[in-house]
């Protein structure tokens, strides 16, 4: 009997993917649990559609994402911290700091895509910032005593 997987099924295979399983198998255990269905033609055209339109919008998705990369590439952030008299900072510079100058600077970034431990020093330092799709971008943080 040929079925559609609804969700990831391990042994079986991944969400959208249509497969040929036992007959009792589908019925008694995977209908039942709501990993599959039945793959009639509608329900296949269905599924094709649904992943060109995925596809379509990973595509687009990506072209915002290379933009963005080239936007900040070489961009420079300066940052206003307390520091004691030997540069060394009050308190480490977070990433979500980092994500803030860079969101006022009309970049939108995440937290967690910058990947920085926590910055304990004035001066200069480069950052890199892993988008999404393995794409990353190099960026100057420039750290000013208040």
């Amino acid at each position: 009997m040929q079925v559609i997987l609804l969700k990831d099924v391990p042994d079986l295979g991944e969400k959208g993917e249509i497969k040929e399983v036992a007959l009792g198998h589908a019925r008694n255990f995977l209908i039942p649990q709501g990993l599959v269905k039945e793959a009639t033609a509608e329900a296949v055209k269905e599924v094709e559609s649904k992943k060109e339109k995925e596809a379509k919008v990973a595509e687009q998705d990506l072209v915002k994402t290379e933009e963005l990369v080239q936007k900040l590439e070489g961009q420079t952030v300066e940052i206003s911290a307390k520091a004691s008299e030997e540069g060394t900072l009050y308190a480490g510079l977070s990433s979500s700091k980092i994500a803030t100058a860079l969101k006022n600077k009309g970049f939108e970034v995440r937290a967690n895509q910058i990947s920085a431990t926590d910055i304990k020093e004035l001066g200069e330092h480069e950052i890199v910032v892993n988008l999404d799709h393995g794409l990353e971008a190099k960026i100057t943080l420039i750290i000013n005593s208040e």
